[in-house]
């Protein structure tokens, strides 16, 4: 049996910028038939006792993650038990996944490339490198060799940026994933991937993305799940 997750979420319960707390989450996770969330706050995790008792009081599959500010951008991270000194950094944050036999994903890659002037600079290219003007430019970026997946459906990115993302995974033959990156009730499941399998375990978890039993989908909201094909 597929289960579908939403594996970019953050509460007020560590994310300073979210409005939505881990109550309204499990609630309108309920409300819209999405069986499993990744709590990926900013740079920290959650407890892991609270978070196993919040998880069983609403019979819901929540799986501890973390969203890494690294010199290559945001990362999601699943596996780690909590913080970690110097995974700022792309290299150290490898090799302490590595140790842990966790995953990590390029979260939101190319969000602003398309639409600089709105916003502050990419993060994989605030260090003043040129942007990409296509996508053989974008592959060749360093981050794709430390990544294990890209996030090539987020909630909070536009449609041409997402896409982008997706012709970029393609190129450099990695897996994309979906995930909402809600920080309010109203983008909760707006992204999320699709695996294969019946996960009931963190451990099932990372095996199924190990595995690359999954695929990025949106549609959820509106009633209507659908792959992401940019």
């Amino acid at each position: 049996m597929a289960t579908v997750i939403d594996l970019h979420v953050h509460t007020t319960k560590g994310s300073s910028d979210s409005s939505l707390s881990p109550q309204e989450m499990a609630e309108e996770a309920k409300r819209l038939g999405l069986p499993g969330l990744c709590v990926t706050e900013h740079n920290t995790l959650w407890d892991r006792h609270e978070f196993a008792d919040f998880a069983r009081k609403h019979d819901l599959l929540l799986i501890r993650g973390v969203e890494v500010d690294t010199d290559m951008g945001h990362v999601l991270v699943f596996g780690l038990d909590g913080y970690v000194s110097g995974i700022s950094q792309i290299r150290e944050l490898r090799r302490e996944v590595d140790r842990v036999k966790g995953f990590m994903i390029t979260a939101h890659p190319f969000r602003g490339v398309h639409s600089p002037g709105g916003m502050r600079r990419p993060l994989l290219y605030r260090d003043g490198s040129p942007l990409p003007a296509s996508i053989d430019e974008a592959a060749g970026h360093p981050v794709f060799g430390y990544a294990d997946a890209v996030e090539v459906a987020n909630g909070n990115t536009v449609d041409s940026e997402n896409a982008f993302a997706r012709d970029v995974a393609e190129r450099v033959s990695l897996r994309g994933t979906g995930g909402s990156d809600a920080h309010s009730v109203q983008g909760l499941g707006r992204c999320a991937t699709v695996f294969e399998d019946d996960i009931r375990s963190e451990e099932q978890f990372i095996q199924a993305l190990r595995l690359g039993r999954y695929s990025a989908t949106h549609g959820l909201r509106a009633g209507s799940l659908q792959p992401f094909l940019g």
